[in-house]
């Protein structure tokens, strides 16, 4: 079982749904969003950072689509107010 390290210190378990989830909100289909997610999850070892997570979505994204990865950081920066 992979597990998260979230900003705050806390921890939980990784769910790739959230990654399909995030992605098909920013455009991907639903297919390319299981395939970032499941990229993820299989190189993210015992414990990944959401730092990492986020950083593996974003190249996954910019490869597909660049207009994904647009989407998600406007999401990110207009409703999560991070840059």
């Amino acid at each position: 079982m992979t597990t998260v390290s979230k900003r705050d210190g806390r921890t939980e378990e990784f769910v790739p749904e959230k990654i399909v989830v995030s992605a098909v909100k920013s455009g991907a289909t639903p297919e390319a969003a299981r395939e970032i997610a499941g990229e993820v999850e299989r190189s993210a070892g015992a414990t990944i950072s959401t730092k990492d997570i986020r950083s593996r979505v974003l190249g996954g994204l910019e490869r597909r689509n660049p207009d994904w990865r647009r989407n998600w950081e406007v999401y990110d920066q207009a409703v999560k107010r991070r840059g």
